[in-house]
């Protein structure tokens, strides 16, 4: 039996307030700043990406975080890893209909902090400039 079928029809095991609950494996890996802009490159590009092209779409992440957070997305069956057998190996990566489905959800929280990056700083700035409390 499917476990996924056999876990639908009773939902009260979902509570991702509660430590053991699956749901916060999930939030884990979506709440990632590096999930939410592999993503993000995986949408906008025109087809599949190679792992070269990702790490230099996203400036700052390492090697191995870069691998981490495929490895992650594969697991989750939200990314799709294809290999060649060149010499050396071509490896591609591209979103599955599940992961097009989370870029959505992902571009919405994208956007909305591309919107409001000049509040937030001026508030950061704000609360920085504040005396220390203690």
């Amino acid at each position: 039996m499917d476990t996924v079928r056999h876990l639908q029809p009773d939902k009260s095991w979902v509570d991702s307030y509660l430590e053991d609950c699956p749901a916060r494996t999930v939030l884990d890996v979506l709440a990632n700043k590096w999930t939410l802009l592999v993503v993000s490159a995986l949408r906008q590009h025109d087809g599949p990406m190679r792992f070269n092209e990702l790490r230099r779409r996203l400036t700052g992440i390492t090697q191995k975080m870069l691998t981490q957070t495929l490895r992650a997305l594969e697991r989750d069956g939200l990314a799709a890893r294809k290999v060649y057998p060149t010499v050396p190996p071509r490896v591609e990566y591209t979103l599955t209909p599940l992961g097009v489905d989370a870029g959505q959800l992902l571009n919405a929280i994208g956007e909305w902090s591309e919107h409001h990056v000049p509040e937030i700083l001026g508030s950061r700035a704000a609360f920085d400039a504040r005396p220390d409390p203690s």
